[in-house]
C-alpha cells in the first residue's frame, strides 16, 4: 500500500523512514514546497530500505497523492524552544487551508494522519476542512505520551513496557491527564503490582513520571531543538494498524461527539484503529480527580478550536 507523508522535515523524515524499518508500506512519497529537501530526505531513506522492508520511497508534487491509502499530515510551522504546542495554532491552521485542498482533490479516500502541533486542535480542523468523517482522521494525539508514560513505568518497575497498560488522555500538551486509576501490569492493578515486587508506587514516584511525562517533550526540544524520533515511531505504529487492519487499541485522538461531557471535540482516548480508521472509543475507568481533569483539558481544547476561524 501506498503512503504519501506530507512535510520533509525532522517529523516527517522520522515517520517515513520508521515506515521503512517497519516495513508495513510498499510505497512512500514525501512531498514538501522545498523539493529539493524532500528529493534529498527520500533518497537517503530509501538507502535505508534494504537493511529494513523493499519499500519504495521517492519525492514528488501535489499530484504524486494520487492512490495513497493513507496521508500524513506533518506540514507546518516548527516549534521553537519555549514556544508551547498551544501557540502553534494560529500559523499552522493556515497551512492546513492549503494542504487539505490538495489533499481532497488528489487523495479523497485516504485515511489521514495529523501529527502537526497543536495536533489535536489540528485533527478538528482537519476534519473540518476536509469534510471527512471523524474516524478516518486521527490526529497522534497521545500515542508517544503514552509510550513516554509505559517507559517511564518500565524503568521504576523492572518489566517490559509491552507488559503495561497505562493511558495518558486528553490533549498532547500541558492539560494532559495521566490514567493512574485504570493503569495496569499485566492484568494486575499497576499499585498492586508495584507493591508485589518490592517498587512501590509512592507518591514521590508518581509526581517524578508525571513530571518526566509532562515535560519530556520541552527537555529534548532544549536539547536539540526539536522531537521527530519517537513521533516517528508513532505514526509507523498507526499506519500499521491501518494499513494491516489490526484494529490495535491505541491512544489517539479523533474528533467526537462527547468527551466527559465536553461536545465535539478532539483530545485524545484509547481507541480501536484499523482500516477504516477510529471504529470505537474506549472510556477507561477514572477516579474523581481524573475524571475532572479530562473534563478540563477536553473543554481547554475544544475552546480553541472554536476560535480558529476556518
Amino acid at each position: 500500500m501506498k503512503v504519501a507523508v506530507i512535510g520533509a522535515g525532522a517529523v516527517g523524515s522520522a515517520a517515513a523512514n520508521a515506515l521503512v524499518l517497519d516495513g508495513v508500506a510498499q510505497e512512500i512519497v514525501l512531498i514538501d514546497l522545498d523539493a529539493a529537501r524532500a528529493g534529498a530526505e527520500a533518497a537517503d531513506i530509501a538507502h535505508a530500505a534494504p537493511f529494513g522492508s523493499a519499500a519504495r520511497v521517492t519525492s514528488g508534487d501535489w499530484s504524486a497523492l494520487a492512490g495513497s491509502a493513507a496521508v500524513v499530515l506533518t506540514a507546518g510551522v516548527a516549534q521553537a524552544p519555549g514556544e508551547t504546542r498551544l501557540d502553534l495554532l494560529g500559523r499552522n491552521a493556515a497551512v492546513f487551508r492549503t494542504v487539505l485542498a490538495h489533499v481532497m482533490a488528489h487523495a479523497p479516500g485516504a485515511i489521514l494522519v495529523v501529527a502537526t502541533n497543536p495536533v489535536d486542535v489540528m485533527t478538528a480542523i482537519a476534519t473540518h476542512l476536509s469534510g471527512k468523517p471523524p474516524g478516518e482522521v486521527i490526529g497522534t494525539g497521545t500515542i508517544l505520551d503514552t509510550a513516554r508514560f509505559r517507559t517511564l513505568l518500565s524503568d521504576h518497575l523492572g518489566i517490559t513496557p509491552r507488559s503495561l497498560h497505562a493511558y495518558v488522555l486528553g490533549e498532547h500538551g500541558d492539560s494532559e491527564v495521566l490514567a493512574w486509576s485504570s493503569a495496569r501490569a499485566g492484568n494486575v492493578d499497576m499499585k498492586e503490582f508495584a507493591a508485589q515486587i518490592g517498587a512501590p508506587l509512592t507518591e514521590d514516584v508518581m509526581a517524578r513520571i508525571d513530571q518526566g511525562v509532562r515535560h519530556a517533550a520541552y527537555e529534548i526540544i532544549a536539547g536539540k531543538g526539536y522531537t521527530n524520533y519517537g513521533i516517528g515511531a508513532g505514526i509507523a505504529r498507526i499506519l500499521r494498524s491501518v494499513l494491516t487492519d489490526e484494529q490495535a487499541v491505541l491512544s489517539v485522538s479523533c474528533l467526537t461527539g462527547d468527551v466527559a461531557g465536553v461536545a465535539d471535540v478532539a483530545v485524545s482516548l484509547p481507541r480501536v484503529v484499523g482500516a477504516s480508521g477510529v471504529s470505537a472509543d474506549l472510556m477507561p475507568q477514572l477516579d474523581t480527580e481524573e475524571a475532572k481533569a479530562l473534563a478540563a483539558s477536553a473543554k481547554l481544547i475544544r475552546d480553541l478550536t472554536e476560535a480558529v476561524v476556518l
